[in-house]
């Protein structure tokens, strides 16, 4: 019940939704009784006019069926016996349109609650995502996350919301039938209610396994939306390696396991309304057989048309009995999904803002490491780092693969943080700084150009508001960027496909250099941004970077070590330690790591 609760509590504001509701609930409800109580009267109206002449006003206010027969027969005095017909069939027309009516209101006012939990619930899980850290990502499956964006919060809003319209109505409509049952014949009531236990016993063995079964299928879900993800997005891959097969069967063999869990929960589903229409239909005859045993032994004032108003009421009894029944088989699928995403809602971002965080106004002296550690498990990346990056100047990474660069990288913007030591920036720490202002002070390129399916226009004024499209063409002409969107089909209008797929690598990363531009940070970052494109586009790319880290401090992970002769410092990192330091002369003179680095890649580079 926490889970359901936690979910329910998405609905808000609940009271805007449940007030009407629970009224317009009552009023149907009762119209809705009402319809199959005035049978009674109808019949003595229509086969017995004689008796209905004699009725006495009855007591009490509640006894129901007396009451209807007393104004049925004054009627009957005044009007005569068709006009009190014409009466009787009118007050049952009005109270089926009034039921409806109603449960038309209370539909509606339920519907509204379902999709505003469906919006709240989804936009505090998409908010939730997009707060968590880098990290998180880098050990989850994309597809998982996205099953449960999309897929787990549907089945949520539909089976909570559902449950709470058959928590409230149907035991309400159920209570009002057994009420008028009662009145008309307690006997005859308290018999058939002895199978009900019996029943419910039936029913809770069927539904035992559905939550356990719901569970499997959420994640089985989610592997193969994850299988799917990395089909599309490595499908020129599948293609080169001829692994088209491979791929298939994986996701065959997922898709075949889910269609047996879910085909494992519909049969439970779907056995319990049977057994319970068939308990029911047992119920119905056995009120049959001890009804008429009544009216024939003359006893509790039973007639036959007080007696077939019974079976009409207790025929609907079953309705909001099989709706419970469903709603208890529905709700283990709601609560197993609910469970997947409040376990995503429950993941706390590693890297947050401390409390009190400071504002990162302006970049002014230097971004400093101090001692700085970090280790990947009981792996250690980096160790005992200490490196000095000053306002203005030009520092670049280079070494061997895996020796810690893009970590040390990462740690600026806090993508992820030291596991010992300090970074400052103008003497702060940055973990006093706000995440928002600190990120905001940098622009970063990395190697991977990442675009989005827009036009070239939105995607180079990314995440800013109120740019204009001049602004937007200065920052594509210091990217070397112009002429080429110019060339496209719609120029800055045309979309580029998913990802940028329909530009070239090196136009694809000079639109992310332009976007850099026009966000005109103090610091660069750049990650290998030259290392995937050929010669030509290296140059052209290579010469909007120069103008890119014009007066701006920069911090560059070079994998051609050509590109950073004029860099004011080379910092070579080995096996997470700096093996050496120095500009590209000084480093070239001692003969060391760095020297061995750019002879092996002139070799690899010379012509044959």
């Amino acid at each position: 019940m926490k889970t359901y609760f936690r979910l329910l509590s998405f609905a808000k504001p609940l009271g805007r939704y449940a007030i009407p509701y629970i009224l317009f609930t009552i009023l149907s409800v009762i119209f809705g009784t009402l319809n199959l109580a005035l049978v009674a009267p109808l019949l003595n109206t229509l086969f017995n006019p004689e008796k209905s002449q004699v009725v006495k006003k009855p007591s009490g206010f509640f006894d129901i069926f007396n009451q209807f027969n007393y104004y049925a027969s004054l009627a009957n005095q005044h009007f005569g016996i068709y006009k009190t017909l014409m009466i009787v069939c009118g007050v049952i027309i009005l109270s089926v349109f009034l039921g409806n009516f109603f449960r038309y209101l209370s539909q509606r006012t339920m519907e509204n609650l379902r999709i505003q939990t469906l919006l709240n619930l989804r936009k505090s899980v998409f908010d939730h995502v997009m707060n968590l850290d880098i990290g998180y990502f880098n050990n989850e499956r994309k597809g998982d996350i996205i099953s449960k964006v999309a897929s787990d919060v549907q089945v949520v809003q539909f089976s909570v919301t559902g449950t709470l319209q058959v928590i409230f109505k149907e035991p309400l409509t159920l209570i009002a039938y057994l009420v008028v049952l009662f009145v008309i014949s307690y006997k005859l009531t308290l018999m058939s209610m002895l199978i009900i236990p019996i029943a419910g016993l039936v029913i809770a063995r069927i539904v035992k396994r559905l939550k356990r079964d719901a569970a499997d299928a959420h994640i089985s879900y989610g592997t193969m939306i994850s299988y799917l993800d990395e089909a599309l997005n490595g499908i020129r891959v599948i293609k080169a390696f001829n692994a088209k097969d491979f791929i298939t069967k994986r996701f065959d063999d997922e898709n075949e396991k889910y269609s047996r869990i879910v085909k494992s929960m519909a049969r439970r589903q779907q056995l319990a309304s049977p057994v319970s229409e068939s308990l029911g239909v047992l119920m119905v005859g056995g009120i049959v057989l001890y009804g008429g045993w009544l009216i024939l032994g003359g006893n509790e004032g039973l007639n036959a048309a007080s007696f077939i108003a019974y079976i009409a009421i207790f025929s609907q009894v079953m309705r909001p009995a099989k709706a419970i029944t469903d709603s208890f088989s529905n709700i283990h699928s709601g609560l197993a999904a609910g469970e997947r995403v409040l376990g995503l809602i429950d993941e706390k971002p590693v890297i947050r803002d401390k409390p009190g965080a400071r504002e990162l106004t302006s970049f002014n002296e230097s971004i400093k490491f101090e001692n700085v550690s970090f280790r990947y498990n009981e792996r250690i990346v980096l160790n005992n780092i200490n490196l000095e990056i000053p306002k203005g100047k030009t520092i670049a990474l280079v070494g061997p693969s895996g020796g810690g660069k893009s970590t040390l990288m990462d740690m600026i913007p806090r993508f992820i943080q030291p596991y010992e030591g300090k970074i400052r920036v103008d003497g702060t720490d940055i973990q006093d700084y706000s995440l928002r202002s600190l990120r905001s002070m940098m622009g970063i390129v990395s190697q991977d150009s990442i675009l989005f399916n827009d036009s070239i226009y939105n995607n180079i004024a990314f995440g800013q508001s109120g740019i204009s499209i001049d602004q937007v063409i200065q920052a594509a002409k210091i990217a070397n960027a112009h002429d080429f969107i110019l060339s496209t089909a719609n120029g800055y209008e045309t979309n580029i496909g998913d990802r940028g797929v329909k530009l070239s690598g090196g136009q694809r990363q000079r639109i992310c250099i332009a976007r850099a531009v026009l966000n005109n940070p103090p610091v660069m970052l750049l990650d290998e941004a030259t290392s995937a494109l050929d010669t030509e586009s290296e140059k052209i790319v290579q010469e909007a970077l120069n103008n890119l880290m014009k007066q701006r401090t920069s911090l560059i992970i070079a994998h051609r070590l050509s590109t950073i002769q004029h860099a004011d410092e080379i910092v070579v990192i080995e096996n997470g330690r700096i093996a050496e330091r120095g500009t590209y002369l000084e480093l070239i003179e001692r003969q060391g790591l760095f020297r061995r680095l750019t002879e092996m890649q002139a070799f690899s580079t010379a012509p044959v």
